[in-house]
């Protein structure tokens, strides 16, 4: 463990109050790395949520001298999914990637390397990012430090467990289905989408599933995750498209602004028309009392939307994609990929996806186009939709790993009933954040999903920002023995 003292740091503060305490030279960039190391060795065995460790990479970058910038100094975990440091491992969670090394750095890991990240360690995925929990044949499962007999999430579900359990007080994530939101709500933290475009992905490709995909992070406070998007978002070189621009101050300077009167729509059921816990319900429900009490206006809504249409579109999306990255790496290995590499899910996922033509392709995305026309429609009458994040408290081991006790088909309704409402945002490119506000009767936490209009991630830093003053949910931790 790490020396008495500099642990509880990592626990009492989050980034920005790490990053102030270095810079008044109360903790040293160092002391902070090797008391995050020590939380690390202590928790990774109950948790598992490391891929890769790193620890000498950042003892490396602290004495070559680190960038100074607001988070100069604070421990820092990726995301070992398409986020590379050139020369350390990537493998996605895969053994067909196993003893991948990047051949060149991610233009956001050079962003969050600038601001002053200390880079430590990567973590767990599902393979390929394919599923909404964190479960794979190449480093085990991830468990809840609320429960570990049930899921972190998915498939950003190693850095939300990291963060849960005291290692970090935010770390990096993607999402390309919910897969920033599931974990924050599985793990009682806050977690933002943000718009399609606001954040590099290159310089290896500059999209991710066909613009269904993006990064950021989980983060305990709020202001954390806006900060870290002020120095991570902006295109880069190659982009086919950027958000609008960030609003003058930056997006920090949203939070604690007043948000005044926002408009709200309640949507508690899914397009799908699939059944929703009551538990999960109850807590938007909750959510939106909490946001009338603020002196917002919540009126209770339904998406007219083809629920089937959208499903199908997004598999023509993420299908073929996912079948290219595989043909791949198994042209360059030289192998028919097969269960040896692959899980049972993952290779049915691929082989549906190389059924579908060009023709198809273009078709999903003229679905999406239209469907985020529709939405944007709707929303003229509101400023945000408030949903629950997901339709059940977080699910236990086993029921959505890619390896299921059941067939592709049952297990694609398993995923789809567990989570009916993040993907929604990742459809149409809108930020949308998961709120740590609501928690179950067995002790888990439920996340609050709220969805803003594409590029105004300035409203949602300011409604969090107001609801985190109003039910604030710092001090509401897993009970983990820290002997």
């Amino acid at each position: 463990m790490a020396a008495t003292g500099t642990g509880d740091l990592l626990q009492a503060h989050d980034a920005l109050g790490l990053a102030q305490l270095v810079r008044k030279r109360q903790v040293s960039p160092g002391e902070l790395l090797e008391a995050a190391v020590a939380e690390a060795e202590a928790m990774n065995p109950r948790f598992n949520f490391l891929a890769q460790k790193l620890y000498d990479f950042g003892r490396t970058e602290i004495a070559r001298g680190l960038h100074e910038g607001p988070f100069t100094g604070v421990p820092w975990l990726l995301k070992d999914l398409n986020t590379h440091i050139a020369g350390e491992l990537t493998e996605g969670g895969s053994r067909l990637y196993r003893g991948y090394r990047a051949a060149a750095t991610s233009q956001l890991v050079e962003r969050h390397r600038r601001a002053g990240f200390v880079i430590f360690g990567k973590t767990t995925t599902p393979e390929y990012g394919l599923t909404p929990t964190t479960e794979n044949r190449l480093t085990g499962n991830t468990r809840n430090p609320w429960n570990p007999a049930h899921s972190a999430g998915g498939s950003s579900g190693g850095a939300a467990a990291a963060v849960a359990a005291g290692v970090v007080p935010a770390a990096h994530a993607t999402d390309g289905g919910g897969s920033i939101r599931i974990p924050a709500s599985c793990c009682g933290l806050f977690g933002l989408k943000p718009s399609r475009g606001r954040v590099p992905m290159g310089p290896l490709r500059t999209e991710g599933w066909g613009g269904l995909s993006t990064h950021h992070a989980v983060t305990r406070s709020v202001r954390d995750s806006a900060a870290i998007l002020d120095v991570t978002h902006g295109t880069e070189p190659g982009s086919r498209y950027g958000a609008p621009a960030a609003p003058d101050g930056g997006f920090l300077g949203e939070v604690g602004r007043p948000p005044g009167e926002i408009r709200i729509a309640l949507v508690t059921q899914p397009i799908s028309g699939s059944p929703v816990d009551p538990e999960c319900v109850d807590a938007a429900r909750a959510a939106a009392s909490l946001c009338e009490s603020l002196g917002h206006k919540v009126e209770e809504a339904s998406l007219d939307l083809d629920a089937a249409a959208l499903g199908m579109a997004s598999f023509a999306m993420i299908g073929p994609a996912l079948a290219a990255d595989i043909a791949d790496r198994a042209r360059l290995l030289g192998i028919t990929p097969g269960d040896d590499v692959l899980e049972p899910v993952t290779l049915a996922f691929a082989q549906f996806g190389a059924s579908f033509s060009a023709t198809d392709a273009v078709r999903a995305n003229n679905t999406l186009q239209e469907a985020a026309v529709r939405v944007a429609r709707f929303m003229e009458r509101f400023d945000v939709i408030l949903m629950p994040t997901l339709a059940a408290p977080p699910v236990v081991l086993g029921r959505i790993s890619l390896t299921p006790d059941c067939d592709f088909q049952e297990w694609g309704q398993r995923a789809s009933v567990y989570s009916p409402f993040c993907q929604l945002a990742n459809l149409t490119g809108q930020p949308a954040m998961s709120v740590p506000l609501g928690m179950s009767r067995a002790g888990l936490p439920l996340g609050t999903m709220f969805i803003g209009r594409y590029g105004e991630e300035a409203v949602l830093f300011r409604l969090a920002g107001q609801l985190e003053q109003a039910a604030p949910w710092s001090g509401r931790k897993p009970a983990i023995d820290r002997r």
